[in-house]
């Protein structure tokens, strides 16, 4: 489709504003050439939108089970109440007494989250899950420095992990130290044993892993860890999978981030917004970033923790996101949230023994809310790859799962259904992934060639990547 540059012809324009009724003031450093925008009508202008968005693929459009990300439904009362007049209204400015509302959904959101994760006190500051790793390892930081204990220089990272855990320590200044997986996809427990030391600042973990399993080993892990002097800190990007079961602050983490965004329903994708609460035990919650919402006699106000790190974001963070978080788990409630956790653990579990007719799973189940297969036989076999197989779903309107990752399975697609798919869509699906492998055996090239029915044919990803265009150049 063209572009809106390429679009319309001189003099064609639509009116957006009313005629100025204050004097016009023409600056010294104004440009002097005009703006080299588009002149198009409004009926092409929304055409041109309309026909955009009809080639966006959404979870309201088809199965979209991307592992680690949880796309699932966002309840649309979400989007009513954090759209309320009394929270999009206001100005970050106002006084503490004219916002009480806000500084209670604030308040309130730390105390139902802190329950659910095991935690005492919550900022909700960071903007995104990565912010939330870099603020988490903020505090691990500041509680070491606090106690004049500077040797502890390394964190420790599974070779499993989200990419962003490594990328974090070392932005907060840490060493990495990678510990392998063992046979079973779960941490190496003689590994970690070995790897810990009077260096060892924390250990980086999610439990469920990314590999969709429950480390049997957790409290031995937290615990070595714990001996060693280090704290351990939870990537909360899993937590979809066992929410209102069990808790990671029960495990023995410290500090967890949180992705509402993800877990608690807000719209995930299209770069954000997201939040990435950060949660920690009392021991290390001097050091949250400021300023917290206290309540007393008179109301809700803001206090700065003692030995705060500072801010990690202006004012309060994505605050919308956090009401959308909160409607969600006073949507659900205490029955509602485990319910989901189990359902997406259920859903998962019955896509990964229907699919294992057919497909290899990395590792044998059960598995917790997603689950990665490897195609290393397909592709010795047949010359189909995970990639191949990712094309072939989008001519059937599904979105590939999480492709070629987490790095140490080969030929990987990582699938997470979520709670808040049917059991008819997940047979669907299915059967077009079985199909989907009939057809790598019969006729390999047709994958090769997919997709032949999206407006957009299969591109050279790798052209793309090395060479990618990134302004419209008008000439």
């Amino acid at each position: 489709m063209k572009l809106i540059f390429e679009k319309g012809a001189p003099g064609q324009h639509l009116t957006l504003l009313p005629a100025c009724d204050v004097p016009e003031v023409t600056l010294s450093n104004a440009r002097t050439e005009p703006l080299d925008l588009p002149h198009v009508s409004e009926t092409e202008l929304t055409r041109h939108y309309t026909a955009l968005a009809k080639r966006v693929h959404g979870v309201n459009d088809g199965f979209y089970p991307l592992g680690s990300c949880t796309m699932k439904y966002n309840p649309k009362i979400n989007e009513d109440m954090a759209n309320l007049p009394g929270f999009t209204q206001i100005h970050p400015l106002q006084g503490e007494e004219t916002v009480q509302g806000c500084l209670e959904v604030l308040h309130e959101s730390e105390k139902l989250l802190c329950e659910v994760t095991g935690m005492n006190a919550m900022t909700f500051q960071p903007a995104a899950g990565a912010h939330g790793e870099f603020t988490g390892l903020l505090l691990i930081k500041a509680y070491h420095t606090h106690r004049q204990d500077t040797g502890r220089t390394k964190i420790i990272v599974p070779d499993s992990a989200h990419g962003t855990n490594p990328a974090s320590a070392v932005m907060a200044g840490y060493t990495v130290v990678n510990v392998p997986s063992s046979p079973d996809g779960c941490v190496d427990v003689e590994a970690l044993r070995a790897a810990v030391g009077p260096d060892t600042a924390g250990l980086m973990l999610t439990n469920p892993n990314t590999v969709g399993i429950f480390d049997r080993n957790i409290l031995e892990i937290t615990r070595i860890v714990h001996d060693a002097g280090g704290l351990c800190y939870y990537d909360g990007a899993n937590l979809n999978a066992v929410m209102g079961v069990v808790r990671p602050g029960d495990m023995g983490f410290d500090v967890i981030h949180l992705n509402l965004h993800k877990t608690f329903s807000t719209p995930h994708g299209g770069g954000g917004p997201g939040a990435g609460a950060v949660g920690c035990k009392e021991f290390l919650a001097q050091f949250l970033p400021g300023p917290m919402v206290a309540k007393d006699e008179k109301g809700y106000h803001f206090t700065v923790p003692a030995h705060s790190i500072g801010r990690v974001k202006n004012f309060c963070g994505n605050f919308a996101v956090v009401v959308r978080a909160l409607t969600y788990v006073l949507t659900l409630g205490r029955e509602g949230i485990p319910e989901a956790a189990k359902n997406a653990v259920l859903n998962a579990n019955y896509m990964m023994k229907k699919l294992g007719e057919k497909y290899a799973m990395a590792y044998a189940g059960p598995c917790m809310h997603e689950f990665v297969m490897t195609l290393v036989d397909l592709k010795e076999a047949t010359g189909v790859s995970a990639m191949d197989i990712a094309k072939g779903l989008l001519d059937h309107g599904i979105h590939p799962p999480t492709m070629y990752f987490p790095l140490i399975v080969h030929e990987a697609l990582m699938i997470e259904p979520t709670e808040t798919e049917s059991q008819e869509t997940m047979d669907e699906v299915c059967q077009v992934f079985l199909d989907l492998w009939d057809l790598a055996h019969e006729n390999p090239q047709a994958l090769h060639d997919a997709p032949t029915k999206t407006p957009v044919r299969r591109l050279d990803e790798v052209g793309a990547a090395r060479n990618p265009v990134l302004r419209y150049n008008a000439g």
